[in-house]
């Protein structure tokens, strides 16, 4: 039995880790999960969150945003469309990033609402339509 495994963080654009590590845990697309040494093979999508590992007693982060993790043989290979190490996100980066996001949210509230109106009103000019020609044949 292995008191490691490999894992393996890899992007489209570079490769992000290569350790071995007592731990790792992911956030799966249903939920975190944890990876211990002997594992049993499994293959899980990944979700938006922080992936950490544990080497010699220590935690380290690395922010995954989908893509797939598979864990087979003490090794875990992780697939990410994007992987940062911690040490690498630039903080003033992610604070624009995240003002930037709220906004459009907030731009996006008001076209969801300009939608439910317009979907009222064609409900409504719908059934007004219905009441006056087809009263009486039932078509509406």
């Amino acid at each position: 039995m292995a008191n490691t495994l490999k894992i393996e963080i890899v992007t489209p654009d570079r490769k992000v880790l290569s350790e071995e590590v007592d731990y790792v845990g992911a956030p799966g697309i249903l939920g975190e999960f944890g990876i211990l040494p002997s594992h049993v093979p499994f293959l899980s999508a990944l979700g938006i969150g922080n992936l950490y590992y544990k080497q010699n007693g220590k935690a380290y982060y690395v922010f995954v945003a989908g893509g797939f993790a598979e864990v087979n043989n003490n090794k875990v290979t992780i697939l990410a469309e994007v992987a940062e190490k911690a040490s690498e996100i630039d903080t003033a980066r992610a604070q624009k990033a995240i003002e930037r996001a709220e906004e459009r949210v907030a731009k996006a509230k008001e076209k969801i609402d300009a939608a439910r109106n317009q979907a009222a009103l064609r409900r409504a000019i719908t059934r007004i339509s219905c009441q006056t020609s087809g009263k009486s044949a039932g078509t509406c």
